[in-house]
């Protein structure tokens, strides 16, 4: 009878450490879950959700491929996939627009772009208001708005007329010159990539670029997919890094889109 007891207690006690070792095995495991399901804390002057871009100095903007587009010719609203060095997706952003602009306008349709982050979240938004897009007419330059989070302005891309080569200047939330962007000749070049240099208002620094790489012969015939790589400073304000994505896509539809392929 004795030995029974002994037994009994012994086991009970095994039980009780068991549960407790597995209690704490998953609260560790939802615990790392977690980690990956909920966004980094908010960093001092970084809007929502822009946290991530703090620890990068370049991206991939790749668009995706719109198969009716190239079957049948019928423009529809771009869709876009962020990626950082490592190929992974960042953002994904897509173009809210209606059917009438796009087919009507073309490539100089007026357009807004939200960009999401991995939760769903809109973290971007990008908006474009209608002009006529010539470089005789001095009046009607191509300009950008990024928001960041949505209502809040935190800088602009304003065309800068030029006969010959795009330019452009990147403005802060208050209007205040803070970047210039360069393009090549007419906005192409003869070389399998196209880059756009980010230079210092006094031109005399280059610390980034925004290139049009070359995504192959098929698909540069029969879509107007495009991939584009951003390089900028890891130190550079998140803000003008927001807006450099804006830009991006500001360079795609003037000079990229089909409408507009030389």
């Amino acid at each position: 009878m004795k030995g029974f007891y002994t037994e009994l207690v012994k086991r009970t006690v095994i039980f009780f450490f068991q549960n407790i070792w597995l209690n704490s095995s998953y609260t560790c495991f939802y615990s790392e879950i977690n980690m990956y399901q909920v966004p980094n804390p908010g960093l001092p002057g970084c809007p929502p959700g822009l946290e991530y871009l703090t620890q990068v100095d370049q991206l991939l903007i790749k668009q995706k491929v719109e198969f009716i587009e190239a079957l049948a010719g019928f423009e529809s609203n771009n869709k876009y996939e962020v990626r950082n060095a490592m190929g992974q997706n960042v953002f994904y952003a897509v173009e809210e627009n209606d059917c009438l602009s796009r087919q009507c306008c073309g490539p100089l349709r007026s357009f807004t772009i939200k960009v999401l982050d991995n939760f769903g979240q809109e973290v971007i938004t990008v908006t474009r208001p209608l002009k006529c897009m010539s470089c005789f007419f001095p009046c009607c330059l191509q300009e950008l708005e990024v928001q960041a989070p949505p209502g809040n302005t935190v800088g602009y891309v304003v065309q800068q007329w030029h006969p010959f080569s795009p330019k452009f200047i990147i403005e802060n939330e208050h209007r205040e010159a803070v970047l210039r962007l360069h393009g090549p000749f007419c906005g192409w070049s003869c070389l399998p990539d196209v880059d756009f240099e980010i230079v210092t208002m006094d031109e005399v620094d280059k610390i980034g670029k925004i290139s049009k790489q070359w995504t192959g012969l098929l698909r540069e015939a029969f879509t107007d997919a495009d991939n584009f790589g951003i390089q900028f400073p890891m130190d550079l304000d998140v803000k003008m890094k927001a807006v450099m994505i804006g830009a991006c896509f500001l360079i795609d539809f003037m000079f990229f889109e089909s409408g507009n392929q030389p």
